[in-house]
């Protein structure tokens, strides 16, 4: 009982200090996930020594990564996984291997290490962290950029190494057919994976779900769920491969069912809660006082791996075409060390690999590659696109940017430009087609260049955030401009150059965050929408035509919302629901009665609100006006 009741108060303190580091860390506008790695420090046994089962506490924080990577594969179909196969397979298979090989070439030739040890340490190094870009991404809302999803692909190949990684380290040394033997099993076990996966998500996984579904209990639906999750995930751990990776698999075989979006709601909180105990526990590996006595050494380090990283993937993401400004964020993104690096180190070192000098060094280092990384991605995209505005640097940064690809059936004049194929960006241009109105989409997917080339709609391959690809896009001669890219800053600098070719150019822009709707009126937009006040204005018209309001008054106060930039609808509680010449408790009848019953004095104030020329809603004006 004494135990038990340790863990959960171990627990408790993890939870509540991941809380406050969390807490101070968005009010200080820093990635949370830093709050939590520095509460780790804080409360883990190198820092005031409050916890005591760290094994325990990482035991559940491994839930975090495992429902993390969960979420990953329910939101990330095998249709997007397949648009980035080639840099995944390509990139990531190059990126681990050149690794390997710069490691153990260096640590060789400099006499620090062996040879075994050598390949050992490259192999550590190859890694990056999935859970804390993923993480630094989806705050930073770069999860839908190219970018994005280029990082996501070798990052799943890289998880997917590590359980060959793991197979091969016992027979390191050993004799070459050995060696290979275990390679080929691992290989032979990942295949087997893959087979299952694709006829469990086929048969079985339909099939469940639609069960879970029809007992229409969130509770059974919820632990069906889990169980699915955690029972693949050890199925994938008991063969030798990550639960990690068999939780995205999981995921996988979850996003081409309809019920993948009610999945994702229930999953998603607890995701967040072993989330932050995940961070929280690599904070308890970091040692300060280590890192303190060897800063000089460790900082060096530091800069060497995540230098050389960044020089080794960057040119991979620009040799699978990906412009110089994506492939840098990449690279960036990437040269971390990542967390299963502390599994392979710790294996190394009970294998007698590395010394333990020499383990705590690479736990230390990878430690502070993890803490840089959230400031990398999220400082990295403003200070390129700072870059791109210096005439001399921009023309360097924009020599990629070239369009690379105009469709010859792209209209000359008179024609809607559409920035961006994603969800928003297809839905708009089905609408343009059923109207029959000319348009040409910019997009710099060769995958969406594919789409659009086999659906016959024209098509413009390049950034659309470089001012040489709007200019061939013939913004001078076209009607309107839609931007629906999914990167803010991307949205930003495509409307600043869309101006500046084409001044009185109609510009209707998608909005992702509350923030940017008045910095984009400010740049020159016409129009700015932004989809979760959309989507409040659309229930609350279905709403009061449903409550009997006139067709015309309804449609007038929403266009008097849209009009003033969504302004009455960001404060709480939303001020343009009350009307301010409306006044409660209403006044007496006109007979000067004070006797009025309750329903006779709403009535009264209903019939106030109704009357012609009511409402002029607060702080918008009347459509009169």
């Amino acid at each position: 009982m004494q135990e038990d009741f340790r863990l959960i108060l171990d627990i408790a303190t993890v939870l509540a200090a991941a809380a406050a580091g969390g807490l101070l860390a968005a009010l200080l506008r820093q990635p949370v996930l830093l709050g939590y790695l520095l509460a780790g420090i804080l409360v883990g046994p190198t820092g005031l020594g409050w916890i005591k089962e760290v094994v325990q506490v990482e035991t559940l924080a491994q839930f975090g990564v495992t429902f993390l990577l969960f979420t990953l594969g329910v939101e990330f179909s095998l249709k997007e996984l397949r648009q980035v196969r080639g840099i995944a397979l390509g990139g990531g298979l190059l990126q681990i291997g050149l690794t390997i090989a710069v490691t153990a070439v260096l640590a060789v030739a400099s006499g620090w290490l062996t040879p075994v040890q050598g390949i050992f340490l490259g192999a550590v190094l190859s890694l990056s962290s999935t859970a804390v870009v993923l993480k630094s991404l989806t705050e930073t809302n770069q999860m839908g950029t190219p970018q994005a999803q280029a990082m996501l692909g070798i990052l799943i190949v890289q998880d997917l190494a590590v359980g060959l990684m793991l197979a091969v380290l016992p027979a390191l040394d050993a004799p070459l057919p050995k060696l290979a033997g275990s390679l080929a099993k691992s290989v032979a076990e990942i295949g087997l994976v893959a087979v299952g996966a694709v006829l469990g998500g086929i048969w079985l996984v339909p099939a469940l779900l639609r069960l879970l579904a029809q007992q229409e209990n969130k509770e059974v639906f919820l632990l069906g769920v889990i169980s699915l999750c955690v029972g693949i995930a050890l199925l994938t751990e008991r063969l030798g491969l990550s639960s990690e990776i068999g939780a995205f698999i999981a995921g996988l075989m979850i996003s081409e069912v309809e019920y993948a979006d009610q999945t994702l709601a229930y999953v998603e909180p607890l995701r967040d809660v072993f989330a932050a105990l995940f961070f929280a526990a690599i904070g308890m590996l970091i040692d300060p006082r280590f890192i303190a006595d060897h800063l000089t050494l460790i900082l060096g380090l530091v800069g060497l791996v995540m230098v050389g990283k960044f020089c080794l993937v960057a040119p991979l993401a620009g040799l699978f075409g990906y412009p110089l400004p994506a492939a840098v964020l990449v690279g960036l993104g990437l040269s971390q060390i990542g967390e299963f690096s502390f599994v392979l180190a710790s294996e190394g070192q009970a294998l007698g690999l590395v010394s333990r000098q020499l383990y705590l060094l690479i736990v230390s280092t990878t430690a502070v590659t993890l803490l840089v990384t959230p400031f990398l991605l999220k400082g990295a995209p403003g200070l390129l696109r700072k870059l791109q505005g210096i005439p001399f640097l921009s023309r360097w940064l924009a020599a990629d940017e070239r369009p690379r690809d105009l469709d010859a059936r792209a209209p000359q004049e008179g024609h809607v430009v559409v920035c961006g194929y994603g969800r928003v960006g297809q839905d708009v241009v089905r609408i343009l087609q059923a109207r029959r109105h000319p348009l040409l989409v910019v997009d710099s997917s060769e995958q969406v260049i594919q789409q659009l080339r086999s659906q016959g709609i024209p098509y413009l391959y390049g950034n659309a955030a470089s001012a040489l690809v709007l200019e061939k896009a013939r913004l001078n001669q076209a009607h309107a401009l839609v931007i629906a890219l999914p990167d803010r800053l991307s949205t930003r600098l495509c409307l600043k150059q869309a101006l500046e070719l084409a001044p009185h150019l109609e510009v209707v822009v998608r909005a992702t965050h509350e923030e940017d709707i008045e910095q984009l009126y400010q740049l020159g937009a016409r129009e700015v929408v932004h989809p979760e006040f959309e989507a409040s204005l659309g229930l609350c018209s279905h709403l009061l035509l449903q409550l009997g309001e006139p067709l015309e008054v309804v449609q007038q106060e929403i266009l008097a919302i849209r009009s003033s930039h969504y302004r009455n609808l960001r404060p709480l509680p939303p001020s343009c629901l009350i009307p301010t010449s409306v006044s409660w408790p209403p006044p007496p009848p006109a007979n000067g009665s004070h006797d009025a019953s309750p329903s006779e004095s709403v009535l009264a104030w209903w019939e106030q609100w109704r009357r012609p020329g009511q409402p002029e809603w607060a702080g918008i004006p009347s459509s009169a006006e």
